[in-house]
């Protein structure tokens, strides 16, 4: 039986910062990941003064990025696929997104290729954003909705006939990666084990700004003997991640011995997996589909 994890994320270099450890150690057991850009990320700055392809990016940043994502794709070893859609933007208060962009399109438009996806690929695990979109960038938010949309759709044999044979995909996580609770045992860990470290104000700083968020994590999944991926990841998208970026200011080594997971919310599932789990494919034994129903089941 051949597990099948799909990730959805807004830009390329998202999937790098959100679960790049999670998808190469799932391909590494043996998984199939597919990771899904909505967007190419056309609208990004250069965000890293020191970057050797800087001509490169000035004059096409898209072209750039598709080699970056390229690059990080071959550190994690998965499969990935453009959902096609151009990059919104983040526009200031009150100003438009760009014209044309992710966040502008009709729901049942960008839903449609997602679905497509869904009902080739058959995967039985769905990582995407909360409602919030991890943090309100409009393609972020965006993402959580076709997400959402295309995992629902994908499953109902009245939408979307055209894309294919109906597929319910078993259990859909959110993100929670960039918790509180991570930050706080990191902290402890430094103040336990070094306290004259600088590590410890800038754990503390962080902990000011993030400490009031809920932990919501339902999974931990250990990973860090794929930490190392997950960075090559990062560094793959050196027009957005410079070699300083807080990414970077925790080393492996502490991470591993204080919080060696990345963590995800469970928030729909169609087997039966209580939390807390430590495995995204929990409960999920049947790899053969059978016909969907009129609820759009498929187990």
């Amino acid at each position: 039986m051949t597990l099948r994890l799909l990730a959805v994320h807004a830009h390329p270099d998202d999937e790098s910062s959100k679960g790049a450890a999670t998808y190469a150690y799932y391909r590494d057991r043996g998984a199939d990941v597919l990771v899904v850009s909505c967007t190419g990320g056309e609208q990004g700055s250069i965000l890293n003064d020191k970057l050797e392809a800087r001509a490169h990016a000035e004059r096409d940043i898209a072209g750039l990025r598709v080699h970056e994502m390229a690059a990080a794709q071959k550190a994690m070893g998965v499969d990935h696929l453009w959902l096609g859609y151009a990059d919104s933007g983040l526009p200031a208060e009150g100003e438009p997104v760009a014209l044309n962009g992710f966040a502008t399109i009709p729901l049942e438009t960008s839903a449609e290729p997602l679905v497509a996806i869904i009902r080739r690929f058959k995967p039985h695990v769905l990582v995407t954003y909360d409602e919030n979109g991890g943090y309100p960038h409009p393609d972020h938010i965006r993402t959580h909705e076709v997400s959402m949309e295309a995992y629902r759709a994908a499953a109902d044999p009245s939408r979307y006939p055209e894309t294919g044979e109906p597929w319910q995909i078993d259990k859909v996580y959110y993100d929670r990666i960039l918790n509180a609770a991570r930050i706080r045992a990191m902290l402890a860990y430094v103040e336990e084990h070094d306290p004259e470290s600088p590590l410890a104000e800038r754990l503390g700083e962080m902990l000011e700004w993030m400490g009031s968020r809920p932990d919501l994590a339902t999974t931990h999944v250990a990973v860090s003997d794929f930490f190392p991926a997950r960075d090559d990841a990062l560094r793959a998208h050196a027009s957005q991640v410079p070699l300083d970026s807080f990414f970077f200011f925790w080393p492996n080594e502490l991470q591993a011995a204080a919080w060696p997971t990345e963590d995800f919310q469970l928030v729909e599932s169609h087997v039966d997996s209580p939390t807390p789990e430590t495995d995204l494919f929990a409960g999920i034994v049947d790899d053969e589909p059978s016909a969907a129903g009129a609820g759009g089941e498929t187990r």
